[in-house]
């Protein structure tokens, strides 16, 4: 954090310096601009492919097909989720927050894309549809589908803890999740689990000392976000052990629910939709 009371006095300029209008990194100018009509209508013929139960602080793996939608749906009570994608047929590729985060903001809603890591950099799903898209940004700054945490997990939670272990953090939870689904050991599995998209989680940054927080989250039962797949995918969500995220993470004293994802087939490809293309970076790095 920034401190309090600096250690170095401010120039004359100081206040010119920081009045200079900031530039966006990354003007989004040049992506194509999703048309989320055709995406929207080929709802219509789809049928369900698979339902997943997420239990309460535990996580689950789930399978999506290119060209297929899936949908995390609330249906109990107020709970956030921690994603995590991969190709399924490479786990090397997977998704990138840092990235999403960068071209897309803090929070993510429909329209925007859940980018796969570098060197591959292509979007892995589109979001097309949240009921919260309602929420915005409040007067703390906060909202809901954040790619700015990164996962409760038990190494911080060591650290934190003067040494305690708990094995519920959405870490461990995905962890599990993955190697039971691929039959990876642990330590295998471990290292593909990252970042993610927390489902539902309302946070931002404290305009005074920059920490991440995190408030109840606005999420009831029936509300849900929903992607289609531009890649086949293997996803993983957690039910975090923070329940709605009101007070704490990482607890066995939080009220918690479970969560549900559903895929689902249309009967033709939404019009247009073409499977996502290898980036076509050469690779070469001016060599």
């Amino acid at each position: 954090m920034k401190p309090d009371h600096p250690a170095h006095s401010a120039p004359d300029d100081a206040a010119m310096r920081r009045a200079i209008a900031p530039v966006i990194c990354y003007p989004v100018e040049g992506l194509p601009a999703p048309d989320l009509a055709p995406f929207l209508a080929a709802r219509a013929t789809w049928e369900m492919l698979s339902e997943t139960r997420v239990p309460a602080r535990e996580a689950r793996c789930f399978d999506v097909p290119a060209g297929c939608f899936f949908r995390i749906s609330s249906i109990e009570g107020p709970q956030v989720g921690d994603l995590n994608l991969w190709n399924a047929n490479n786990l090397g590729e997977r998704f990138f927050s840092g990235k999403a985060r960068a071209l897309h903001g803090t929070h993510l809603s429909a329209g925007d894309r859940m980018w796969s890591n570098l060197p591959y950099l292509r979007s892995m799903a589109l979001i097309t549809e949240d009921t919260l898209d309602w929420y915005g940004f409040d007067g703390f700054g906060g909202s809901v589908h954040d790619v700015i945490g990164t996962r409760c997990d038990p190494y911080t939670h060591n650290l934190l803890s003067h040494g305690g272990q708990y094995h519920h953090c959405c870490h461990s939870n995905l962890t599990r999740a993955l190697s039971d689904r691929t039959g990876l050991s642990l330590h295998e599995a471990e290292v593909h689990v990252h970042d993610v998209l927390n489902v539902f989680m309302c946070t931002g940054f404290t305009r005074e000392t920059g920490q991440y927080f995190m408030k109840a989250s606005p999420v009831r039962p029936g509300d849900f976000i929903e992607f289609f797949a531009d890649m086949d995918l293997i996803g993983a969500l957690s039910a975090c052990p923070g329940g709605d995220c009101s007070s704490v993470h990482s607890s066995d004293q939080a009220v918690c629910h479970p969560l549900l994802v559903e895929v689902f087939r249309p009967q033709s490809p939404p019009e247009g939709w073409r499977a996502s293309p290898a980036n076509g970076y050469d690779r070469t790095h001016g060599r």
